[in-house]
C-alpha cells in the first residue's frame, strides 16, 4: 500500500480526501457550537462574523469587508442593513466609500462577545500543543493560498 492511500472500511482511500471528510466535519461541529453561541447573543454566524472583523478594523470599506466575508455582495448590503437596523454597526460614506464601524452598542457586544468566543475556540484547539496547533495554521495556510484563481 502507498504511503499516500489509507485502508479504511470503504477500501483504499487518499489521504487527502480522508483529510478533507475530517475537516469538513471538524469545521460542522464547531461551526455549530458557535452558531448556538451567536444565537444566543441574537446574531447569527454571517452577524458575528462582520461585528468581529469590523471590531477590529474599524473604517474597513463595505468592499474589503466582502472580500473577507463568505457572502455575496447582494447578501453584504443586506446583512449590513439588518444590522444598522439593529444599531450594531454605522455606514459612513467618504468619497464614494462606504466605510464601516460600530456603534455604541456594537463595541459593548463586540467587548462581551468576541474575546469570549476566541477563548473558546483556542479551548477547542487546547488539545493540540502549541508546536501542533502553528503546525496546522501552517498547514491550512499553503492549502488555502494554493487554491485561490
Amino acid at each position: 500500500m502507498s504511503a499516500h492511500n489509507i485502508s479504511g472500511s470503504g477500501g483504499l482511500r487518499q489521504a487527502a480526501v480522508l483529510a478533507w471528510l475530517r475537516l469538513a466535519r471538524v469545521y460542522q461541529k464547531i461551526d455549530g457550537h458557535s452558531e448556538r453561541r451567536f444565537r444566543a447573543a441574537g446574531l447569527n454566524t454571517a452577524q458575528f462574523d462582520v461585528l468581529a472583523t469590523v471590531g477590529g478594523h474599524s473604517g474597513i470599506t463595505q468592499q474589503e469587508l466582502a472580500k473577507t466575508l463568505l457572502v455575496t455582495k447582494g447578501n453584504i448590503s443586506q446583512l449590513l442593513t439588518r444590522m444598522e437596523r439593529q444599531g450594531l454597526i454605522e455606514r459612513r460614506q467618504e468619497g464614494r466609500r462606504n466605510c464601516l464601524s460600530l456603534t455604541e452598542q456594537g463595541r459593548a457586544l463586540y467587548a462581551a462577545l468576541v474575546p469570549q468566543h476566541e477563548a473558546y475556540i483556542a479551548g477547542l484547539f487546547a488539545m493540540l500543543a502549541p508546536d501542533e496547533q502553528a503546525e496546522l495554521l501552517r498547514l491550512l495556510r499553503k492549502l488555502d493560498r494554493s487554491l485561490e484563481p
